[in-house]
């Protein structure tokens, strides 16, 4: 389990952001898969998921997972939610509540933790080029703000994903940024002659323009295999079926 820093030093939540190690899944899903859309063993999942949910705190409610679909829509959860065992198609959960440890599942894409430290709530984001692209950050920020947390208070970790180095794309991906910003060719870069895109610091970029300035950004590539963490894209390359997801997760105390 990795930690960020500037959440680290707050002692009203847990957090983390989890890769590969620790959990009962074997084969391609060795060994901590997270990912119930996942095709391994539902037991062994489920299994991993408290090994999780121990490691955050033993006496929280189940893990919090929506149905993620690099979509910008967002979930809030309050005291008067109602949950229910089929998940929310969303790719954000938003929370004051306590001991409900709300999580995102990735596999290159990036795990954002928010958290308002005189508001007490935190937030969630799963965020892929797609979630990014239709400024999935922007809506959280703008929701937490219309709930009284202030932008000067709210801490962002930005957790492993898919770097620079690793992410190569097609002229098309980079047409579709430069036609909604011409400034987003910052953030592309020619590599060995093939365009790259550096998606954590894109999202970094979305964190600032929504002045939140308390940002930490965990460089590690999960595309590299020596960090051991799930990816799509290197799964793709082995000719893998399927692959695990890693979990990144947050609770208030």
């Amino acid at each position: 389990m990795i930690t960020s820093k500037i959440l680290s030093k707050q002692k009203k939540i847990n957090h983390g952001f989890f890769n590969r190690t620790g959990g009962k899944s074997s084969g391609i899903y060795k060994s901590l898969n997270c990912g119930p859309g996942s095709n391994d063993f539902k037991s062994k999942i489920e299994k991993n998921l408290k090994i999780v949910k121990n490691k955050i705190n033993k006496k929280s409610k189940n893990i919090f997972l929506m149905h993620q679909m690099h979509s910008n829509k967002i979930i809030y959860i309050d005291k008067n939610f109602k949950f229910s065992k089929k998940k929310i198609k969303a790719d954000a959960v938003i929370t004051n509540q306590k001991k409900i440890p709300i999580a995102v599942l990735t596999a290159d894409c990036v795990p954002i933790l928010l958290y308002d430290k005189k508001k007490n709530m935190i937030a969630a984001i799963h965020a892929g080029w797609k979630g990014a692209y239709k400024d999935i950050i922007k809506k959280v920020i703008k929701f937490m703000l219309a709930k009284g947390c202030k932008e000067k208070n709210i801490l962002a970790a930005i957790g492993p994903c898919i770097q620079v180095k690793s992410y190569n794309v097609k002229k098309d991906f980079l047409k579709r940024f430069l036609k909604k910003n011409k400034e987003n060719k910052f953030f592309f870069k020619n590599i060995k002659n093939t365009i790259h895109f550096d998606l954590p610091n894109f999202i970094k970029s979305q964190l600032k323009s929504s002045k939140i300035i308390k940002i930490e950004v965990i460089k590690i590539d999960t595309f590299d295999g020596k960090n051991n963490f799930f990816s799509a894209r290197r799964s793709l390359k082995l000719k893998h079926n399927d692959y695990g997801r890693n979990i990144s997760i947050i609770m208030i105390n």
